[in-house]
Parts: structure tokens; C-alpha cells; sequence
């Protein structure tokens, strides 16, 4: 590609392409190309001049090579790159703003002013019709208070006022949509799928492949807990789906072979195979979940009330025109108050307040489903974290594996490892990298596997029973026993270790010692919350209690409890709310789906199992805790901005209906600057909060 470095500075380079025009879809695939190279942090492609502003943190000669190297032709780009990409509806709403200005500015230069009016009467009819309308239905609201005050205007003869009424209040509509949009489409995005790999059923035989790889008419499997990442028909297995990422169905729905599946639902129990009928089925996902975005049941209370509020004071200020009116009998008095309302500006900086919030958090890889759980993170006092995966790192690791059979720690770990890669938690996790980093292949060699949640794993492997999983499901459920001339060795075990149990055929056969390292941040993290104004730190864990106290003790938790199970979990939270308390839970696994669905607001780690993250209010960045830290301060400062915000409006306005009372501003000055500092307030809400 050829280029021409416009601007630069350390670590930083804004470029020019050498080319006659550049698509949406070419700055598509060149910001897409540059995200992927190593060395580049942060691209930003300027596709109407042509520029590219890079920052990277190697050296200037490698980004230069990575751009010599470039070409638009050649460069492949996934099709979710381009079904994702919002750069064609800021373009959009960004025109229409630009268009409506220059159409402004065009009309008051060269149109003669008769034209000019009849323009404005015309365009007036618009809002004279919906305030006639909402009257017609019984409802006193902002439209008739805009039809209102255009009426008055055009009535009086005072046409280029009313013009610029209507000019801001369209301004304001663009600017409201398009906040919402861009929101409600990067939240969209922040939640897409994000599933490389699954299982495709070839042969008779498991095979894990990349999902690029997956085309229409495939057959893959899909395990419980699991997302399913395309839609399809199911053509063996039986399970129960949770659809409600999609229709909102609180109930998981039964699926049984000619059932149909969506991409984005989770299933919850059993285990299915589906042919692939549709490889795109992501994008359709996304797609309703933007909708879901839109529906009012997510939607902060502070947004209704501020809706409400609008609403009921578009009355009073009708009624305070007409009482200066009578007052005074001067009509440009009466004009000026009544071009001045509270109502506009509450509807449209209080949402874009909310929405800008969910954006920026989105910046710090927190997924927001909505404006209501921002507040309600606000107001929260107590916070539970479940700890294997959350205040523990998410991917623990094996440190030793003791047999008690006579079978080598490499074939036992083989077995486990068969049986655990089919299950998204971290545990698994640690067993199937250790037998990777070993060298140790382990076909599919076992049956359909069942898996109890918060418990273990039960398959046949070349005709034998085997069992993995907690002590409690191991040698109370199963009844799995040690042999005998083991007892002393089992009684040895490392304390120091989470284990996991490993039985043949009802006979302990291994004891897999997993290491779970503490987060770093993790004691910084609690602290942090604290003076951030929770007033209760708790930590749940299904581990013993010398596990958990150690942890607890070093995280500084106000209480802990051990050996837990899911229903526990939740009983806890559910019995912290009938106290009186907001309750945050944060968890990662499918055991902590119950807790999360309870909570005021559940929050989930992002590489947790697929049913936290459906089942989340908020879903934080897995490689570090700090996003708890920052997701209180955007909450908090969302809140005081909201206060803020109404102090301004409340503020201003009353200014400009005392100073048109007094006879001080005229209608057009007093129209003009209600209108500029409502879109002022709202400008000022799509700033960062944290900046």
C-alpha cells in the first residue's frame, strides 16, 4: 500500500492513503488488518479524507513494513467484520446533521424570504399535527408543547423563530437517535458470540475444529452449559435451551431430535446434535439482542422518571404562559416562557447520559445489558464473589497428580483430560492444558457424558465407569472407595491443593492436585470497594474450609463460606435482599448461574461458562478484577451527572422564563437559548466519565 506519514510523534502516526476514494468496507479491512498486528494498540480509520491514525508500541520501522505490506485486494477479512461494523450508520446519522445544516444556512442565504417562509409553514405542519394529535388522545405531552410554541410563533408573524425551533429540535432527534443506536449497537457487538471452536460430529467421530470451518448441512455437538453458536435442526440428543437472551422466556425450552435451535441460546441440561442450518445465525442474534436493548424493561428508573417528569410538566408551563398573558397582556412574554420548557431538555440528556455510560464502560471491556443495572450497581452495599475463576485466577493449574492405581499418572491424566475438554469451567480447563503441555493425546474413547453441576463428570471409557469430580460426588453420591492398602497415602494428600478425584469402576484411581493461584489485584480490588462505599465483602466457594479461609484472610473479605453449592448461593443472596440489601454477585462458573439470576445485579467473568454470561446482568473483562473498581466509579459519576444534569435544567430554564417574564429577553433569544443549552447538556453527557 502506499501511503504518506502526515503526522507523528512516539508511539503514535496518522497517515495518508494513496488512493482515489476508500469505501466503507476498504477502512473496514484496513482498520481490521492493523487491529491484528501485534505492535499496534489502537487504530482509528478515517475513511471520507482517507487518513489512518495508529498507535503502537513497537518500532517505526516495523509499522511501516506492516503498512508497505498491505493491500486491500489481498487482505481476507472475516464476514462478521463487516455484519459488525458501525461505521456505516455513524456515516449515516453524521450526514444527516450535516445535511440539515446546510440546508439551514442554504435556505436563509439564497431562498427570498417569501419562499423561505412558506418553507417554514409548511414544515411547521408537522409538529402543529402531532401536538394536535396527542391532545386528540387525551395526552398533554412535549409535542404539544412544541406544536404550541411553533403556532404562536407563525401566528404572531415571528416565522424565523419558529424556523429555529424547529431546526434545533431536529438537531436534537439526530443527535438522540444516534447516541442511542451507536450505544445499543457497540453493546450489541461487545455481546456477539465470540465462539472459535466447537465440536463437529465426522465420521462417528468428535472433532474439534475452528467455527470458520463449519458449513450448512454440518453436524456438531453441543454439551450442556455450552452456547450454541449456529442455527440448526436437532437431529439426536434431548435437552432444555434457555431462549431467554432471545424472547425473554424465563423457562428453558425442551428439545428433542426435529427441534429447532438458535445461535446465542445456551443449553442448559442434556446433550444435542444439530445439523447447521444457517452459519450466520450470530449476526441474527446480535441483531435481537439490539432490540432487546431497545425495550423498556431495561431501561434505568431514573430514565423513566426523568420521561414522567417531562411529561407532567408540559402542563405548567403551558398554564404559566397563559397566566402571563393574563397578567401582563403582552404576548411576547407569554411567547418567551412558553418557548421554554423543562420537559425537552429532561428527555434527552438523562437517556444519553445512561447510554453514553454503557459505551464507556464498554471501552474497559464491561458489557452492559442495560441502564438499570449501572444504577442499581450505585446504590448496591453488599458484594459476593464466588471464588475458583473470579477472585482466583481464571485459569488454574495441576501441580501433581498422586495415582492409586496401577495405571501411569500419563494415561490417568489421559482419561481425564478425555472427559473434562467437554466442559467450560476453569478446572477442566487446567486438566485438559496440563495433558496438552505433556504430550498426551487422549482420543474420544468414552460414551456420552453426563455432567452434574457443582459436582462431576460420569462416562463409560472402553467399558469402564469412570468418575470425575468434587470428594462429595466421588464418595457420597457415587460411593467410590479408596483401596485399602492406599488409605495412608490418601490420608498424605497436599493440603495445600484444590483436588479432583479421578475413580475406575468405583475405585479411586487418581487424586489431581490443581493448583489455584490468587489473583494478584485481588486484596488491592477489595479494598478498592470498600472505600468505594460497599459496606459487605463476601467470598462463596464449594472448596474446603482451610481452603477458603486462606483465601479469605489474604483478600481481607468481611465473610467467607465454604463447601457451598449453587442452591446455597443463591439461598444467601435471596436472604441478603429479604434484609434489605443491594446485592451484587460475581461469579464465573454454570454453578453460579443461580446466585447471578438472583442478585440485583449479577456480573460475570468474561471467559466463564456461556450460562453465567447469558444469565449476567454485567459482564467484566477476565484478565483482571480492576473492572469491578471501574464499573462502581462509572455508576457513582453517572449518578452525580444525572443530578447534575437536573440542577442545570432546572437552573437555566427558570432563568429564561424569569428574565421573558421581566420583558429582558425577546421569544427568538429565549427560543435560541433553551435550545442550545439543552443540546449543550446533552453534548456534554456523551463525554467520558471517567476522563
Amino acid at each position: 500500500m502506499k501511503f504518506k506519514i502526515v503526522h507523528e510523534i512516539k508511539g503514535r502516526m496518522r497517515i495518508h492513503v494513496a488512493c482515489s476514494r476508500m469505501s466503507l468496507k476498504d477502512a473496514d479491512v484496513l482498520q481490521h488488518y492493523l487491529l491484528g498486528q501485534e505492535s499496534v494498540t489502537a487504530v482509528k480509520v478515517y475513511e471520507r479524507n482517507q487518513d489512518a491514525a495508529i498507535c503502537y508500541d513497537g518500532s517505526r520501522g516495523e509499522i511501516i513494513s506492516i503498512l508497505k505490506g498491505f493491500s486491500f485486494h489481498k487482505t481476507t477479512v472475516p464476514d462478521h467484520v463487516w455484519q459488525n461494523s458501525g461505521r456505516e450508520m455513524s456515516r449515516r446519522y453524521w450526514d444527516k446533521i450535516v445535511w440539515k445544516t446546510v440546508l439551514r444556512m442554504g435556505s436563509k442565504i439564497f431562498l427570498p424570504v417569501p419562499v423561505r417562509n412558506i418553507f417554514v409553514i409548511c414544515k411547521s405542519v408537522k409538529y402543529i399535527f402531532k401536538g394536535v394529535r396527542a391532545l386528540g388522545r387525551g395526552k398533554i405531552d412535549v409535542s404539544v408543547l412544541d406544536g404550541t410554541a411553533i403556532a404562536v410563533s407563525l401566528l404572531r408573524g415571528n416565522i424565523n423563530t419558529a424556523g429555529s425551533v424547529m431546526f434545533l429540535l431536529d438537531i436534537g432527534e439526530i443527535l438522540d437517535e444516534w447516541t442511542h443506536k451507536k450505544s445499543v449497537d457497540d453493546l450489541a457487538r461487545s455481546m456477539s458470540l465470540n465462539i472459535s471452536r466447537v465440536w463437529l460430529l465426522e465420521d462417528g467421530r468428535e472433532v474439534l475444529v475452528d467455527t470458520d470451518q463449519i458449513r450448512q448441512g454440518d453436524s456438531i455437538v453441543i454439551r450442556m452449559g455450552s452456547v450454541i453458536p449456529f442455527d440448526g435442526v436437532v437431529t439426536k440428543g434431548s435437552g432444555e435451551v434457555s431462549q431467554a437472551s432471545l424472547t425473554g422466556e424465563a423457562l428453558p425450552v425442551p428439545k428433542e431430535a426435529g427441534g429447532y435451535v438458535y445461535a446465542g441460546t445456551v443449553l442448559e441440561a442434556g446433550g444435542l446434535v444439530v445439523q447447521v442450518k444457517e452459519t450466520s445465525g450470530s449476526n441474527k442474534y446480535e441483531k435481537i439482542v439490539r432490540m432487546i436493548e431497545e425495550s423498556e424493561r431495561l431501561k434505568s428508573s431514573v430514565e423513566g422518571n426523568a420521561v414522567q417528569m417531562a411529561d407532567k410538566l408540559v402542563p405548567y408551563t403551558l398554564l404559566g404562559a397563559a397566566f402571563v398573558y393574563l397578567l401582563t397582556r403582552n404576548a411576547s412574554k407569554a411567547l418567551s416562557v412558553l418557548m421554554v420548557d423543562f420537559s425537552c431538555a429532561l428527555k434527552l440528556s438523562i437517556p444519553i447520559a445512561v447510554l453514553s455510560a454503557i459505551r464507556e464502560a464498554g471501552a474497559y471491556q464491561i458489557t452492559v445489558k442495560g441502564g438499570k443495572f449501572l444504577e442499581r450497581v450505585a446504590e448496591a452495599d453488599t458484594i459476593v464473589f464466588d471464588k475458583t475463576g473470579t477472585v482466583t485466577k481464571v485459569q488454574p493449574v495441576v501441580s501433581e497428580i498422586v495415582s492409586f492405581s496401577s495405571e501411569s499418572t500419563d494415561e490417568l491424566l489421559g482419561i481425564a483430560a478425555c472427559l473434562e475438554e467437554h466442559f467450560p469451567h476453569s478446572m477442566a480447563r487446567a486438566v485438559v492444558q496440563a495433558a496438552m503441555e505433556q504430550g498426551i493425546v487422549h482420543e474420544e474413547k468414552h460414551s456420552k457424558v453426563e455432567y452434574i453441576v457443582a459436582h462431576g463428570i460420569s462416562s463409560m471409557v472402553d467399558g469402564r465407569k469412570v468418575i470425575i469430580g468434587s470428594y462429595h460426588f466421588v464418595f457420597e453420591d457415587e460411593c467410590c472407595v479408596v483401596p485399602e492398602e492406599m488409605l495412608e497415602k490418601f490420608k498424605s494428600l497436599p493440603d495445600e491443593y484444590s483436588h479432583l478425584y479421578l475413580a475406575i469402576e468405583g475405585k479411586l484411581a487418581a487424586v489431581i492436585c490443581i493448583e489455584d493461584p490468587l489473583r494478584e489485584e485481588a486484596e488491592e480490588v477489595v479494598a478498592e470497594l470498600k472505600r468505594a462505599g460497599f459496606q459487605k465483602i463476601v467470598m462463596m466457594t464449594g472448596d474446603s474450609e482451610r481452603t477458603a479461609r486462606s483465601i479469605a484472610s489474604k483478600i481481607g473479605v468481611d465473610e467467607y463460606y465454604s463447601e457451598v453449592l449453587p442452591e446455597d448461593k443463591a439461598a444467601f443472596v435471596e436472604n441478603e435482599k429479604a434484609a434489605g440489601r443491594k446485592v451484587i454477585m460475581v461469579g464465573d462458573g454454570m454453578n453460579d448461574s443461580p446466585a447471578l439470576s438472583a442478585a440485583d445485579v449479577g456480573i460475570a467473568v468474561s471467559d466463564g461458562a456461556q450460562i453465567a454470561r447469558d444469565v449476567a446482568d454485567i459482564t467484566i473483562d477476565a484478565d483482571h478484577l480492576f473492572g469491578l473498581v471501574t464499573l462502581k466509579s462509572i455508576s457513582d459519576r453517572l449518578s452525580g451527572r444525572i443530578r447534575k444534569n437536573y440542577f442545570s435544567i432546572i437552573g437555566i430554564n427558570s432563568g429564561l422564563i424569569l428574565f421573558g417574564i421581566c420583558g429582558l429577553v425577546q421569544p427568538t433569544v429565549s427560543a435560541f437559548v433553551h435550545n442550545a443549552s439543552t443540546l449543550a447538556i446533552s453534548l456534554n453527557n456523551m463525554k467520558n466519565l471517567l476522563e
